[in-house]
């Protein structure tokens, strides 16, 4: 019976394979560009005809978001968030120090 126990992945196969972020950019600009068929791309990079569909979709709606202002806008009201936040911080440890010395003051 030794025979019987199977590792989960003999069961199921191997791990699912993680594809790094330039990989997929290279893929979808040169799906994006059209010099190669989906085909050709699939037997070159080794990846899934969805996937190549599914990152050149990503890439043309996504390169709108590079060029526009909004980025910038969201860090600048990050950035005066954060100030913000470590101010009151700063006004809550001080109060937080005057309240134990007037306790300590009452015992």
């Amino acid at each position: 019976m030794v025979g019987l126990v199977q590792t989960w992945e003999d069961y199921m196969g191997a791990k699912r394979r993680r594809i790094e972020a330039g990989v997929k950019a290279k893929v979808a600009l040169a799906a994006v560009r059209g010099d190669r068929t989906t085909s050709q791309l699939v037997s070159a990079f080794g990846v899934h005809a969805t996937q190549v569909g599914q990152w050149r979709r990503r890439l043309l709606e996504g390169a709108a978001d590079l060029f526009s202002d909004d980025g910038r806008r969201e860090v600048q009201q990050q950035d005066a968030l954060i100030a913000e936040l470590y101010e009151q911080i700063g006004r809550l440890q001080m109060e937080a120090a005057w309240l134990k010395k007037k306790v300590a003051r009452l015992d």
